[in-house]
């Protein structure tokens, strides 16, 4: 009555046991020898050196190309410094002379840019566009808005 009742349980437990028997011994068989000695007989003197110095190497390289970023990147900071006091002292000289300093600043910027960049040399023009309401709209007056003329009491 036992296997009547329970014949497909034990039927699935048996085989759930077996598959893992089967990926415990696959494991250990894929594990290299415990014997600590092995591993390090295995790999030559030699090859340890080498690869050492190939990583040594390897870092090197790496923080001399970090170092030419870095100096690449210094020199970007010191023209764009460099740049900036130069807009500033254009600046304090047209406020001296009573010139707008703004506008002038502005054609400065915009001959450094013509200047560097030929390939757009044709300013794009800005499309005529109306407006989305007419000059008369107030929205605290309560004329010209539509339909609806509330006022308060």
């Amino acid at each position: 009555s036992l296997l009547s009742s329970y014949g497909w349980y034990i039927l699935l437990a048996a085989v759930a046991i077996y598959l893992l028997i089967q990926k415990v011994s696959q494991s250990l068989a894929a594990r290299p020898s415990s014997r600590p000695g092995a591993a390090d007989a295995a790999v030559e003197p030699d090859m340890v050196v080498r690869r050492q110095e190939a990583l040594a190497a390897a870092r090197l390289r790496m923080q001399e190309e970090l170092n030419a970023q870095a100096e690449r990147y210094k020199e970007k900071q010191r023209q764009l410094e460099e740049e900036k006091r130069r807009q500033k002292i254009a600046m304090w000289e047209s406020m001296q002379e009573g010139k707008s300093y703004k506008g002038n600043l502005k054609l400065n910027q915009q001959e450094v840019e013509s200047g560097a960049s030929t390939s757009s040399a044709v300013p794009k023009s800005k499309p005529n566009k109306k407006p989305l309401r007419g000059g008369g709209y107030n929205p605290l007056s309560g004329e010209g808005g539509g339909t609806c003329s509330w006022r308060p009491g």
